[in-house]
């Protein structure tokens, strides 16, 4: 008997609506006079019939779970399915989302509006929008604490670092700041932040809510502690250079000059190796924040920009070219470029390794790269592109 998947998912739909009124999904009890057995048909099996219908079993290997893409234009987030790969709801939010967050231990995910300034709280089995918080009056990003019991916003309007609690997602209390910020990075064991803004970089010990600085004057962007935290590396674009501060006392290390005006940073999966692109020259450098060293610079595509680094790879999106540069870490070789649509901007891999996101911004779609797949050059591993929405910009990855 021929199976119609469409039919049979919109028949599980009416067994298991999602949305109750306002943002909430109603269990299958409430629904039911009876609660749907453990080991029965549930809704997110229903999404697999059509794909099992046309295609047979998925792989074991599927990865479970979401991608959580902020869609800018759309003021709206898109959870995308990658198991099936679809997107199984569009979020509405009051705002443009820019920037996505995903606590490991913790079954949500957080949204940034910073017109707003606020912060959005995702359910991550419901899909649905679960409480919001109006932080400040304008904000620039935020970023997770380790122990992941707050997140940190960097606020613009009152320019501050606010930190806020994920239990009630409420401010805790307040890091005044002089001057305009720009970027906010976090030591990997807590207790330092660094912020960076147009005229200089800034050291923050978060306990005592004490600010230290500025480090050094100038014209700074990005930020990153090296992994084992005891070094902050702060990228200067005005100079063209990458200056590293001891994280403990705030003095200066070094300057290392690069070749390009340093605008993203991006570390490998062990820390060992940071990569650096920006305006000035179509290449990618490679730092040893160990050894406190340029290593190579390497061409990498046409205007490379946003990068992001698995164990064996690094993706180079290219917004000009509408593609991805992919590189091999091991030793830098130039594995190919390949085409995923109009304007990428963000790459995100997911936890386990097994896919590469790029989202095009312009053609308003995910490009899914199978990891597994690029070492034996089928295609460089894509698999599909995705329609998620308009202006995709940020994505957090969650299993199920």
């Amino acid at each position: 008997m021929l199976v119609n998947g469409r039919a049979l998912v919109n028949w599980c739909f009416m067994l298991f609506p999602r949305r109750t009124q306002g943002n909430h999904a109603a269990p299958p009890s409430a629904v039911l006079p009876f609660a749907a057995p453990s080991r029965g048909l549930t809704r997110r099996s229903c999404l697999l019939l059509p794909a099992l219908a046309a295609c047979g079993r998925r792989s074991v290997d599927a990865f479970r779970g979401y991608a959580f893409i902020a869609n800018q234009e759309g003021k709206a987030v898109a959870a995308l399915d990658l198991e099936v790969m679809a997107v199984a709801r569009h979020i509405a939010l009051e705002g443009a989302p820019t920037q996505m967050l995903a606590p490991a231990n913790k079954a949500a995910v957080y949204a940034l509006t910073p017109e707003t300034g606020t912060i959005h709280e995702i359910q991550v089995y419901r899909l649905s929008l679960a409480r919001k918080a109006s932080i400040a009056s304008s904000a620039v990003s935020m970023a997770l604490a380790p122990d992941e019991r707050s997140l940190y916003l960097l606020a613009r309007a009152p320019r501050s670092v606010i930190s806020v609690s994920l239990e009630s997602l409420l401010p805790q209390w307040r890091l005044n700041l002089t001057e305009d910020p720009v970027d906010f990075a976090v030591a990997p064991a807590g207790g330092k932040a660094a912020i960076s803004t147009t005229q200089g970089v800034w050291l923050a010990d978060l306990p005592n809510r004490r600010l230290m600085g500025p480090l050094a004057r100038g014209d700074f962007g990005a930020l990153r502690f090296r992994s084992d935290g005891k070094m902050l590396i702060a990228a200067n674009r005005g100079e063209r250079r990458l200056s590293l501060f001891d994280a403990a006392t705030g003095g200066l290390i070094a300057h290392l000059p690069v070749s390009v005006r340093p605008d993203y940073l991006c570390f490998n999966a062990d820390g060992g190796q940071l990569y650096v692109t920006g305006e000035g020259m179509d290449a990618v450098v490679i730092v040893y924040p160990f050894q406190t060293e340029v290593a190579a610079t390497i061409l990498a595509g046409r205007a490379p920009a946003a990068m992001a680094a698995s164990s064996s790879y690094l993706f180079v999106a290219g917004p000009e070219s509408g593609g991805v540069t992919i590189l091999r870490v091991a030793d830098y070789k130039l594995i190919g470029l390949l085409q995923t649509g109009e304007d990428p901007g963000y790459v995100s891999i997911t936890p386990g390794e097994e896919y590469a996101l790029v989202l095009n911004r312009k053609s308003g779609d995910v490009a899914v790269l199978d990891l597994r797949r690029i070492g034996l050059n089928k295609s460089l591993g894509l698999l599909t592109v995705i329609p998620v929405g308009s202006r995709p910009v940020s994505a957090a990855v969650r299993s199920v």
